[in-house]
């Protein structure tokens, strides 16, 4: 193996710099020449590529967001985009790709795994909800940007006798609200795992109302609602204003975590080495201590990663 392609695919999310870098100065380390694909899997349909080198990667590990650019391709989800994409991969005599990004972009890659271009796929996305890796690139320094705008929140909650619904990210998976909603002791976290009463929480917060407690913070995933309309079905139901916050993508960006930035090099690193190896088809992720490969077929077959009960348990019991 001579030659490798690295790009980064999907929703952007902090870490993926501090990832590329590793891939790049692991493939140079090896005597491997790396071609950084520009704009995801449209990059490759356009074929918008740049040979990387120390120089290419050089002081980016602090900065959020992704240097080679990300972007949607309508065109990999049609046969032909698939084809086009192989061909030009082997047109620029790419012997294996590393693919970093979410569901979507491993999807991608296993389809490109299949059209005989060895693919390794590192896991990043904020939600939390890849399978086979117990927490995916950016979800650290995510989860670390929400509890500091829910921390500047309850200061003025507590000054002005106020409840905010916040909307956080995470689609379809609640663990950003779960894991914020324990980490800033927030009232309640509503999520699409699980149901919720309405009425019931309104009755509770009232009674912490007649108690003496002059705010809230009620944490929503977008997967479970909308903020406005959860706002909108409590107000003057629970004896204090309520403003509405969507904290939107401001979550995604940022410098990334200490985590973020050594999960992103050894992710890198393993993807590297298991194309040398020849382990093509493989998902590198973090299980337990270890970085372990999952086949890119069983993660995305798998569904959408479950939330720890146990995460949920604690939840529950710290709500008083």
């Amino acid at each position: 193996m001579k030659r490798i392609a690295v790009l980064t695919s999907g929703g952007d999310c902090s870490g993926m710099n501090a990832t590329l870098r590793a891939v790049v100065r692991a493939g140079l380390v090896s005597g491997l020449e790396v071609i950084g694909i520009q704009k995801g899997y449209q990059g490759l349909i356009d074929r918008l590529y740049e040979t990387m080198d120390t120089r290419s990667v050089s002081n980016i590990l602090q900065r959020g967001g992704t240097i080679l650019q990300s972007a949607r391709c309508k065109e990999m989800l049609t046969p032909a985009g698939l084809n086009l994409a192989c061909e030009n991969l082997k047109g620029m005599g790419i012997e294996g790709l590393v693919v970093i990004g979410g569901d979507g972009s491993l999807t991608g890659g296993y389809a490109i795994h299949q059209q005989g271009v060895p693919v390794i796929g590192i896991p990043a996305s904020i939600d939390n909800d890849i399978a086979f890796t117990d927490v995916s690139l950016g979800v650290d320094t995510a989860l670390n940007n929400i509890i500091r705008a829910i921390d500047n929140l309850k200061d003025t909650a507590s000054s002005h006798d106020r409840a905010f619904v916040v909307e956080v990210m995470g689609r379809n998976c609640g663990y950003l609200t779960v894991a914020a909603n324990i980490a800033t002791g927030s009232e309640y976290s509503l999520i699409p795992e699980e149901q919720f009463d309405l009425d019931a929480i309104c009755t509770d917060l009232r009674r912490r109302y007649q108690e003496g407690r002059s705010n809230s913070i009620i944490l929503v995933a977008e997967g479970a609602g909308k903020a406005e309309d959860i706002a909108n079905q409590i107000k003057d139901r629970i004896g204090f204003e309520t403003r509405v916050i969507v904290l939107g993508h401001y979550q995604r960006g940022g410098s990334p975590s200490s985590f973020d930035r050594l999960l992103g090099a050894r992710l890198g690193q393993a993807a590297v080495a298991n194309l040398i190896a020849g382990n093509g088809g493989n998902m590198v992720g973090l299980q337990g201590a270890n970085i372990e490969t999952t086949s890119l077929l069983e993660v995305t077959t798998a569904g959408i990663r479950p939330i720890n009960p146990k995460l949920l348990t604690l939840a529950s019991q710290l709500l008083i």
